[in-house]
């Protein structure tokens, strides 16, 4: 690994925190920026969360908040705190990152 990889991880973890924006949409913006969580809600409904994945590899991901779809997840966020999910992030495909948005910060499995 090499030290732009470490650099990156050490800076996502504690540099800026992560803004949430919400969208009254069910769809999330296109393109996203990479320090963005977007909350999209339809007719006050939370649909999805979607973000850059945080590895730089620049795909976007979508992951969704309704209890109906399997996998789903839950997002905890108030006016005060920056937005957490859980459960962990494990991407299956594509650059195969695994992290936990926590607090605004991204924390590497």
């Amino acid at each position: 690994m090499n030290l732009a990889f470490w650099f990156r991880r050490i800076w996502q973890r504690h540099g800026p925190k992560r803004r949430l924006i919400i969208v009254e949409s069910d769809t999330p913006p296109d393109p996203i920026p990479s320090r963005h969580v977007y909350l999209c809600r339809d007719d006050g409904e939370n649909w999805s969360v979607a973000m850059r994945c945080p590895c730089g590899c620049g795909d976007s991901l979508e992951l969704m908040l309704l209890k109906e779809i399997k996998p789903n997840w839950s997002l905890k966020t108030n006016d005060q705190q920056p937005p957490s999910l859980r459960p962990s992030i494990w991407r299956r495909t594509g650059c195969q990152s695994h992290f936990w948005l926590r607090n605004g910060h991204i924390h590497w499995c």
